[in-house]
């Protein structure tokens, strides 16, 4: 079974795969960028995609992470759409959607369907390096993703066909790449040490503080900035050269979305320059607009004042991180820095001044995450057996419910899991109803959200019917955030109570604390602070409606006899930009479409790459190593068929089906294919020759050793011996005449034999002098002797029983079939 980890970065991603050795990164293309470029015939996805940016520019997609599960009208798709190259659409769901020429037809693609296509790239590297099929993986998101960003994310593993084990927040997988080799951790009664994650990556700043022990790792609060990262930096040099080269140039960059992507990835790579390098550095891009050359200079001082506003956004999360966990900086163990931003000098700096402490970099600042992704698979999945390693991580929004409430006639409301609760985690809430009702679950700090819309679901409790007595049901109604960290209704039930005249023992009613027991079977009851106090807020607030119903009533000596039975009621979702199963199922069967368009064009490309390597192959040896085997005649007619060829290839073959291309090259290899057999043979020949040569001295030296009496060769029958000289003798005259005609035969001509034939003609005479003068002597019978008095039983000198024919198992030695284990990482 494969384990694989999956970091879907903002500018580039990142495969790391679980082996028994313990976790390797997977060599890919430039690390996936986390670019599609759409054609007439295929897709083309990762680097190839990268070089189509400025060529193919409306129809090449990137920075697409950011639109999961945002609406077309939300402001910060408006605010980005005006920066892209490719534009983007509102779905009919009022989603935000991709518009592209695809196979010479726009189409629009959802954001799930793009993230889609780049996890069925990244699945395919990784089936690649593991050479088996991949299935189950993690995948990272943002710690800030809101709901309906996660539910999106998830969609898209089931388009790309991946089973997504679970959704891990970036900052956490950073903490368990961290923690999970650490051997000095504190024990677990012990108080836990402190450590402090920032990571800062093209596109959004996280910070985490996470407390670990041995074998225990606990997300004690996160805090972000989500649209400050290197891109922000890259705008900063792009608006400065935009004014430098307009004033310089009379340039008006901005009008030109292909001179301005062309400036985006020359203000990257200077900006790369400037964190390694303090001295003047020059910008020049060749024919840049109007076929104009530009030039322009910076350093990295000038670049510090001109971003001394995004450096002041550096400390606030870090402030806000220790504030939340309630800790002071003299807490903090340690400071890790993770993603591509924290290589600017001043960035480390700023975070390096606010601890007080030097910053540690003893993690890959570009593979960490996907490091750690693929640890926590291996920890979910069966295949591996690792260290127990407990991971607790939290919900960054507070999550509140709303209901209408018959007993206040309005709304309800109640915080069900507050900012910072531990998650996965589960709790039952009790209502008391004659009818079906709904909840409306939404984050009840909007401000904090860096998403317009505060609504997560609305579930409906469906089935709901009062009491035989007219009285409202009881209903338990069971909330939960998953291990991906999405909310959701989990299930309700309906307790009905039934009475009977039987007199019997009194029932005991202590039930009021249990219904609101705050559960989760994966997580210990001790690792949630918040649990006992908001069952009972639960208590009261849900049961407001309900105050005549007596929870503690006075034992009495008799009373009648109560049962209880619980039944299952439906619960309908209605989840924000749901995609339904329908549509869900169309998007997966059109990827599968999209996976073989591809396949098939790269055979057809394949197969005309074949024909132009080809072309250029033998022309080039016509002149070279084929010479002296093709005739001038036959040399010209082939040079004058190749070049014929090669024009071809650019006119009218420039796009033909697959089997023309087959055709093509089979047709030159009629012609080429007896001038590559006449090579080969002529470079085969002498070392086969050479060969039976060599057998056919090895045979006459045995013949004349028996002739001399050899004591080796005595024991050898004289007409076999007579049979091996004769077939020595026809060997060698059979060699020598073949040689000769060989010799006399010119190179362009098909040889007079074979190097094929020459090596059957050793085999066939080593066939016939190998059983007689390898043939063993006679064994010669000793006189009989005494017989010996037998050795005592058992082992002499330690050595096993010579009589039983087994040795006793040494320590150390393999295990039986019963006892061998799954293969364990060696992560120590």
């Amino acid at each position: 079974m494969s384990v694989v980890g999956i970091d879907l970065g903002f500018q580039s991603c990142y495969v790391a795969v679980a082996r028994a050795g313990g976790i390797e990164t997977v060599a890919n293309e430039y690390s996936d960028r986390t670019c599609i470029s759409f054609g007439p015939k295929n897709r083309s996805i990762g680097a190839a995609a990268k070089s189509q940016v400025i060529s193919n520019a409306k129809n090449t997609v990137q920075s697409f992470k950011r639109f999961h599960g945002r609406a077309f009208s939300d402001p910060f798709v408006q605010a980005e759409k005006a920066s892209l190259a490719y534009e983007l659409v509102q779905l009919p769901t009022g989603s935000t959607g991709i518009k592209a020429m695809y196979m010479e037809e726009e189409r629009n693609f959802t954001i799930e369907q793009v993230t889609g296509m780049l996890l069925t790239k990244l699945k395919e590297t990784a089936e690649n390096a593991l050479k088996k099929p991949v299935v189950d993986c993690v995948v990272s998101v943002p710690c800030f993703y809101t709901d309906a960003e996660r539910r999106s994310v998830m969609d898209a593993t089931q388009i790309a066909g991946l089973n997504c084990l679970r959704l891990i927040n970036e900052t956490t997988a950073v903490a368990l790449a961290y923690g999970i080799y650490k051997q000095d951790l504190p024990a677990l009664e012990e108080k836990p040490r402190n450590v402090v994650f920032v990571d800062m990556g093209h596109s959004a700043y996280q910070v985490s503080v996470c407390a670990f022990n041995k074998g225990k790792l606990k997300v004690l609060a996160t805090a972000f900035d989500t649209t400050l990262g290197g891109r922000k930096f890259d705008e900063v040099l792009v608006e400065y050269f935009c004014e430098e080269f307009g004033k310089k140039y009379k340039l008006d960059i901005k009008s030109k979305i292909r001179a301005l992507l062309r400036l985006y990835q020359e203000c990257e790579r200077l900006k790369k320059l400037m964190s390694a390098n303090a001295s003047d550095l020059p910008m020049n891009i060749e024919c840049f607009m109007n076929d104009i050359d530009v030039s322009g200079t910076m350093n990295r001082g000038k670049f510090l004042e001109m971003c001394e506003g995004l450096l002041a956004r550096v400390e606030p999360p870090l402030r806000s991180v220790l504030e939340q966990a309630k800790l002071k900086k003299e807490d903090i163990y340690a400071v890790e820095i993770v993603g591509g931003t924290t290589r600017i000098p001043a960035v480390k700096e700023k975070i390096s001044k606010f601890f007080g402490k030097e910053v540690s970099t003893t993690l890959n600042a570009d593979e960490a995450v996907a490091r750690g992704c693929a640890l926590q698979c291996a920890i979910l999945s069966p295949a591996f057996k690792v260290r127990e390693f407990s991971i607790t991580d939290l919900i960054p929004y507070p999550i509140s419910l709303r209901w209408n409430s018959p007993a206040e006639e309005g709304l309800s409301d109640c915080e069900v899991f507050p900012k910072n609760h531990a998650a996965p985690f589960s709790k039952v809430l009790t209502f008391y109803r004659k009818e079906p009702f709904t909840l409306e679950a939404y984050y009840s700090s909007p401000k904090e959200l860096p998403y317009p819309d505060p609504a997560i679901a609305h579930f409906l409790v469906q089935k709901v019917t009062p009491q035989t007595d007219g009285s409202s049901s009881k209903v338990k109604v069971k909330v939960r955030v998953n291990i991906h960290g999405i909310f959701s209704v989990s299930s309700a039930s309906l307790v009905e109570v039934h009475k009977s005249d039987e007199n019997e023992e009194p029932m005991e009613t202590d039930q009021h604390a249990k219904e609101e027991e705050v559960t989760d079977s994966l997580l210990p009851a001790a690792q949630n602070p918040h649990g006992a106090q908001l069952g009972r807020s639960q208590a009261c607030t849900c049961q407001a409606d309900s105050k005549d119903k007596k929870v503690d009533q006075p034992p009495q000596a008799k009373k009648a006899k109560v049962k209880t039975t619980t039944v299952d009621l439906p619960i309908e979702n209605q989840l924000v930009w749901q995609i339904g199963k329908d549509m869900l199922n169309l998007f997966i069967e059109n990827e599968g479409k999209m996976i073989m368009q591809d396949k098939l064009e790269k055979e057809r490309n394949d197969a005309k790459n074949a024909v132009e390597e080809y072309v250029y192959e033998m022309r080039d040896k016509l002149c070279g190593v084929y010479e002296k085997f093709v005739s001038e005649d036959d040399r010209n007619s082939f040079t004058l068929k190749l070049e014929d060829t090669e024009i071809w290839l650019y006119e009218d073959g420039e796009d033909q089906p697959k089997q023309i291309y087959i055709d093509k090259l089979a047709e030159l290899k009629t012609l080429g294919q007896p001038i590559q057999a006449r090579f080969q043979e002529s470079e085969e020949r002498p070392k086969a020759f050479e060969d039976l040569g060599k057998q056919i001295q090895q045979y006459m030296k045995a013949v004349h050793a028996f002739k001399a009496k050899d004591e080796l060769y005595e024991h050898l029958d004289e007409g076999d011996v007579a049979k091996v000289e004769k077939s020595t003798n026809e060997a060698m005259e059979w060699m020598n005449n073949n040689l000769n005609l060989q010799n006399k035969r010119s190179l362009t001509l098909d040889p007079v034999i074979k190097a094929k034939d020459i090596q059957a003609k050793a085999k066939e005479l080593a066939s016939i002098c190998n059983p007689i003068v390898n043939k063993p002597k006679p064994k010669v019978e000793l006189p009989k002797e005494e017989q010996k008095p037998t050795e005592p039983n058992g082992p002499l000198d330690g050595q096993g029983d010579a009589g039983s024919g087994t040795q006793p198992p040494e320590q150390g030695s393999a295990p039986t079939a019963t006892e061998k284990k799954l293969p364990e990482m060696d992560i120590d």
